[in-house]
């Protein structure tokens, strides 16, 4: 199957030759960084966590990069303590909300966490984090620590509370992933690589944590379900199912699909300020920091609309086609395009049929209008489809191989 995708994306394949030949193996990167001790630790546990995101932060301004790092880690060990759900309620709520504390602690680790939980070794090894975290600058480590404090207390709230309510469900994605908005913007202000306007509009910061970790929630629900929680709001699947087991099961499939519907459409509805956000950014790197996520989520929240096997199974977009959005992301512009080209993917799966039509239409055709009017030379055609593309590749080796035997004969 995976040969088959790249036979029939071409594009993509060409991406990930350019991501092989541009990417160093992680120890090489390590060097190239010139980071050594406790720092190559980290570098070497934010590769183990997240391959694709390390890539963006080590090509982060020198500026920034070892905070915004260990800012990741500092998060990381908070998210992995909450995610746990072997950890005693009480006893994960005290380490949720005195982390902002613990990250000061000569030394700290923890061993107990559960036999499933991938990202465990982190806080086996969080000394190295916090001996390299005390080194930064005293206002990058009071932001990371404001920041931490504030999510570890919602965290902690939520293992007390269901997301009932569309509120409950705005207030939870600001506090597991609007405030990494709010402490990176910050972090971009504060190194003077961004304008300060960028630190304080915290809106639109938010916005752009909102639509990542919605358009996870969404693709998440099989997988969420199964392990026995559930972060869609009760406000939606509570109106097509009467629980969460029932709302992912096939014989429920025509109301399950339509609360898929209505979180993709709720997702899509903080794209406006996603492209405001970006385009206040300038220094290339954080330009990249920041689009490179932005574009694999409207890539995600196109693959999941009116798709049934979000419901089965956690679907994920093409390693191929992440590569080429990767490789994309380099510029207000090239962002933009990508949008409009998957909205009009999603334009072309809203069918009449889906109960959500008309909320659909009204945001993807405002968002389309906003996006080519800004758009040098208008809104974006694709003349090079893939199937072109193959057809080009197969006529071009047809004539190699039709000239090369030509040649022998004479």
């Amino acid at each position: 199957m995976a040969f088959l995708d790249w036979v029939l994306h071409p594009t993509e394949l060409w991406a990930a030759f350019w991501y092989v030949m541009r990417h160093a193996p992680p120890d090489e990167k390590t060097v190239k960084l010139q980071v050594s001790g406790d720092m190559k630790r980290c570098y070497d546990f934010l590769e183990m966590t997240s391959r694709s995101f390390a890539a963006v932060i080590q090509e982060l301004n020198p500026k920034l990069r070892d905070g915004i790092c260990l800012f990741y880690l500092i998060l990381r060990g908070l998210d992995t303590i909450e995610d746990d759900m072997t950890i005693p309620g009480a006893k994960k709520r005290d380490l949720l909300e005195s982390f902002h504390k613990i990250i000061y602690q000569d030394g700290w680790s923890f061993k107990e966490s559960g036999p499933d939980e991938k990202d465990a070794l982190l806080l086996v090894e969080f000394e190295v984090v916090i001996s390299e975290f005390k080194r930064l600058p005293d206002k990058f480590q009071d932001i990371i620590a404001d920041i931490t404090k504030r999510m570890g207390s919602g965290m902690a709230k939520y293992t007390r509370s269901r997301v009932e309510s569309m509120e409950d469900y705005n207030e939870y994605c600001h506090f597991v992933a609007g405030l990494v908005g709010h402490g990176l913007s910050r972090l971009f202000s504060e190194s003077g690589l961004e304008d300060k306007s960028v630190g304080e509009n915290l809106e639109l910061a938010n916005s752009m944590g909102l639509f990542l970790q919605k358009t996870n929630i969404t693709r998440d629900i099989n997988e969420d379900v199964v392990d026995g929680r559930c972060f869609w709001p009760k406000a939606i699947w509570s109106k097509y199912a009467d629980s969460e087991e029932t709302l992912i099961s096939k014989s429920n499939r025509e109301n399950g699909m339509k609360a898929l519907n209505e979180m993709c459409a709720d997702a899509l509805s903080h794209i406006p300020d996603v492209i405001e956000y970006l385009g206040s950014i300038h220094e290339p790197s954080v330009f990249r920091f920041c689009a490179i996520p932005q574009t694999m989520a409207i890539a995600t929240i196109a693959l999941c609309y009116n798709n049934s096997r979000v419901l089965d199974d956690n679907v994920k977009i093409r390693k191929g086609e992440a590569l080429k959005l990767i490789a994309a992301s380099t510029d207000p512009e090239s962002v933009k395009r990508i949008f409009y080209r998957y909205l009009e993917t999603i334009e072309d799966k809203n069918s009449p049929d889906c109960s959500t039509f008309e909320e659909v239409r009204k945001i993807v055709d405002k968002t389309k209008k906003d996006i080519a009017t800004t758009l040098k030379g208008g809104p974006p055609v694709d003349f090079t489809k893939e199937y072109l593309v193959i057809i080009v590749f197969f006529v071009t080796l047809f004539a190699f191989i039709y000239q090369y035997n030509t040649s022998g004969l004479n």
